[in-house]
């Protein structure tokens, strides 16, 4: 297989992950999968693929992370992030660390590929239409914080004006992506 017919999924879904590997290799993409970003960081010791797929909200950690640890690997590898809870300010980060493309779920095989195709800043963000409620808008301002502050729970919650005890809470509710 050519390098750039190589793809790393990092998505801590075990079935969606499984799903996407096998849409892919039907495809022709030789598949690295991998559920954590130190399962991630491994595989790209073995290989540096030219497509990657990252899940924004990783169990324990941010995808957000690993969008930019495999930009720091290979600047030219095309990196989709996909995620259940779109907003405007994760897709921003997502991009300036190195995210060619930012999708809202549910994306398919079609979806991606498509974006990987795309030439960079064209239709780089694809949300739905959803309206955005209160609670979206409050946690969009909490992660944005939080990635300003280099995931600093204690400089977030002063910069938020907030409890560093009510944020921490907050984040148990709905884990930092």
């Amino acid at each position: 297989m050519t390098e750039e017919r190589t793809l790393l999924i990092v998505e801590d879904d075990v079935a969606f992950a499984r799903t996407l590997q096998r849409s892919f290799e039907r495809r022709n993409y030789h598949v690295r999968v991998s559920h954590t970003l130190d399962e991630a960081v491994a595989a790209l010791k073995q290989e540096t693929p030219g497509f990657a797929v990252v899940d924004l909200k990783l169990a324990g950690d941010s995808g957000l992370k690993c969008v930019k640890l495999l930009h720091q690997q290979d600047e030219d590898m095309r990196i989709v992030v996909l995620t259940g809870f779109a907003s405007i300010a994760t897709a921003v980060e997502a991009i300036k660390l190195g995210a060619c493309h930012y999708l809202a779920k549910p994306a398919n095989t079609d979806d991606i590929e498509a974006a990987f195709a795309r030439a960079d800043g064209d239709e780089a963000v694809k949300l739905t239409e959803r309206p955005t409620s209160l609670k979206n808008l409050e946690w969009e301002r909490i992660h944005e914080t939080l990635v300003e502050t280099g995931f600093n729970i204690s400089e977030t919650a002063r910069r938020l004006g907030m409890h560093r005890r009510t944020l921490a809470r907050k984040l148990e509710k709905r884990r930092v992506t």
